[in-house]
Protein backbone atom coordinates (compact mmCIF):
# COMPACT_ATOMS: atom_id res chain seq x y z
CA UNK A 1 0.00 0.00 0.00
CA UNK A 2 1.41 3.45 -1.13
CA UNK A 3 0.61 6.33 1.31
CA UNK A 4 2.51 8.49 -0.47
CA UNK A 5 0.55 11.80 -1.50
CA UNK A 6 -0.24 11.67 -5.39
CA UNK A 7 -0.07 14.85 -7.60
CA UNK A 8 -1.80 15.05 -10.84
CA UNK A 9 0.60 16.46 -13.58
CA UNK A 10 -0.17 17.59 -16.98
CA UNK A 11 1.96 17.91 -20.02
CA UNK A 12 2.26 21.08 -21.67
CA UNK A 13 3.59 21.93 -25.31
CA UNK A 14 6.13 24.51 -25.63
CA UNK A 15 3.87 26.79 -27.48
CA UNK A 16 1.69 26.86 -24.16
CA UNK A 17 5.21 27.62 -21.87
CA UNK A 18 6.06 30.27 -24.46
CA UNK A 19 2.48 32.04 -23.74
CA UNK A 20 2.13 31.88 -20.01
CA UNK A 21 6.17 32.94 -19.75
CA UNK A 22 6.03 36.00 -21.98
CA UNK A 23 7.14 33.76 -24.80
CA UNK A 24 10.89 35.02 -26.36
CA UNK A 25 11.13 38.55 -27.22
CA UNK A 26 13.16 39.40 -30.12
CA UNK A 27 15.70 42.10 -29.83
CA UNK A 28 16.49 44.70 -32.42
CA UNK A 29 18.87 46.93 -30.10
CA UNK A 30 22.48 47.79 -30.78
CA UNK A 31 25.64 48.76 -28.63
CA UNK A 32 29.35 49.02 -29.06
CA UNK A 33 31.92 49.81 -26.73
CA UNK A 34 35.90 49.99 -26.71
CA UNK A 35 37.62 49.76 -23.51
CA UNK A 36 41.80 50.26 -23.62
CA UNK A 37 44.35 50.47 -20.74
CA UNK A 38 47.65 50.41 -20.78
CA UNK A 39 48.86 47.22 -22.55
CA UNK A 40 45.11 46.16 -23.81
CA UNK A 41 42.41 46.72 -25.64
CA UNK A 42 38.78 45.32 -25.69
CA UNK A 43 35.70 45.74 -28.22
CA UNK A 44 32.20 44.39 -27.08
CA UNK A 45 29.20 44.62 -30.14
CA UNK A 46 25.96 43.13 -29.39
CA UNK A 47 23.69 43.62 -32.61
CA UNK A 48 20.05 42.14 -32.16
CA UNK A 49 20.65 38.44 -30.49
CA UNK A 50 24.01 38.63 -31.18
CA UNK A 51 26.91 39.76 -29.07
CA UNK A 52 30.76 39.55 -29.79
CA UNK A 53 33.74 40.66 -27.49
CA UNK A 54 37.30 40.78 -28.37
CA UNK A 55 40.29 42.02 -26.30
CA UNK A 56 44.19 41.64 -27.08
CA UNK A 57 46.46 42.03 -24.50
CA UNK A 58 50.16 42.22 -23.99
CA UNK A 59 53.11 43.09 -21.02
CA UNK A 60 57.02 42.98 -21.06
CA UNK A 61 58.81 42.09 -18.10
CA UNK A 62 62.47 41.45 -16.77
CA UNK A 63 61.58 37.47 -17.21
CA UNK A 64 59.87 37.89 -20.72
CA UNK A 65 56.85 39.14 -23.29
CA UNK A 66 53.40 37.68 -22.92
CA UNK A 67 50.66 38.32 -25.09
CA UNK A 68 46.82 37.28 -25.48
CA UNK A 69 44.02 37.44 -27.32
CA UNK A 70 40.61 36.38 -27.59
CA UNK A 71 37.75 36.26 -28.94
CA UNK A 72 33.41 35.09 -26.87
CA UNK A 73 30.36 35.05 -29.05
CA UNK A 74 26.71 34.51 -27.35
CA UNK A 75 23.71 34.16 -29.00
CA UNK A 76 20.69 35.30 -26.77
Amino acid sequence: MNLAPQVETAELADADLDALAGGQAGSAGFALGLHAAPGSLGLHVEAGDVAVSAGVGASVSASGFSADGHLHTTMY
